[in-house]
């Protein structure tokens, strides 16, 4: 490994020292009509609340992931946190830098730190191009390594690395399985020599067994580079075998936020322990569950109150008209009315 490989290495930082810290985070989608139409046909605006008022803490060397049905904003948030969607208010802080606040060299520099991992790795890479130089373009945009012949070398490094051979370089996209292509753009997204990777659903396009594989070379990764992840999944399995932590999305909120232990042993919040409900489970048979009542509704016209409330077998009225505290319980962060002051308002049976 030369001193390009080595400086891949990380310092190590102090225990819980927070790297990236998203505050009041909202992003809101205007989907109405032109002005015009809007006026002859006497409608108003129509917007979609996709992200609305996370806050989340992601400490250097964790994997934090993000949890929820399709719709919940996950990828929202990956992207505003990345810098690929800009928030319609609030700040993501990354190493004490406010992403969205800074330009110029500083920007550019605290970029070249955060990387993403996308879910279809046949759609995310270029088919036009050698995966040499899909690997090597990274490097080359952010002037790490000038000299060519250091550049291959430095891209068959990187290809060894998530277990590939240094010889593929000279090979296209369509030559290699899903698998193959997934390490490829792991590869890719490890050339900038980054501290933050955001994967989002990194292994949903993939077959049960490649899954495996590729979660563990995250974790091998994870250790050998002191690499910080934020994992958005709707797997929950894979989610219990990755995270530190998880955060579970509603409609846009954070509705329970724990440890992954903390929270796949006593989940707090009547959405978790529904979605942990609904995971199939061999040992578990004749043990009665709490089933999934309902869909997610639209949220361009979401519930008022609590949003989770038409589904929630513990709804109460004040459920439906008032937008529920945030409460510590154990470990845990919970928007929920069932744990104000400190206990529960009514029994849960969990």
């Amino acid at each position: 490994m030369n001193n390009q490989a080595a400086s891949m290495q990380a310092v190590p930082a102090e225990a819980n020292a927070p790297l990236v810290e998203v505050r009041e985070l909202h992003r809101v989608f205007d989907l109405s009509k032109r002005w015009l139409n809007r006026v002859l046909e006497g409608s108003g605006k129509v917007v979609l609340t996709a992200v609305d008022g996370v806050d989340m803490t992601i400490r250097r060397g964790e994997t934090y992931a993000l949890v929820g049905e399709s719709g919940s904003g996950k990828s929202t948030i990956a992207k505003m946190v990345v810098g690929l969607l800009p928030p319609t208010s609030g700040t993501v802080h990354i190493n004490g830098v406010d992403i969205w606040g800074e330009r110029g060299a500083r920007q550019r520099q605290m970029r070249r730190k955060i990387q993403m991992i996308f879910q279809d790795p046949f759609a995310s890479l270029n088919p036009r191009w050698r995966v040499g130089s899909i690997v090597a373009e990274p490097i080359k945009a952010f002037g790490l390594i000038a000299d060519a012949h250091d550049r291959q070398a430095r891209v068959g490094e990187l290809l060894s690395l998530v277990g590939l051979d240094p010889l593929d370089a000279g090979k296209f996209p369509h030559e290699f399985s899903g698998g193959q292509r997934q390490r490829i753009a792991i590869a890719r997204a490890l050339a900038s020599e980054p501290e933050f990777i955001v994967c989002d659903e990194p292994t949903s396009a993939l077959d049960v067994s490649v899954q495996a594989q590729v979660l563990n070379l995250l974790r091998d990764l994870q250790e050998r580079l002191g690499l910080t992840y934020l994992f958005i999944s709707h797997n929950l399995a894979v989610v219990r075998h990755m995270a530190t932590r998880v955060g579970v999305l509603y409609l846009g909120r954070l509705v329970e936020e724990a440890p992954s232990r903390e929270l796949f042993s006593e989940p707090k919040h009547p959405y978790t322990r529904m979605l942990l409900d609904a995971v199939p489970d061999i040992g578990m048979e004749g043990v009665e569950r709490e089933p999934i009542a309902g869909e997610i509704p639209n949220p361009v016209n979401p519930p008022p109150g609590c949003h989770f409330n038409p589904r929630c077998p513990h709804v109460m009225e004040h459920c439906r008209t008032t937008v529920p505290p945030l409460c510590e319980v154990n470990q845990a962060n919970v928007l929920c009315h069932l744990y104000e002051g400190g206990a529960l308002a009514r029994p849960y049976g969990i």
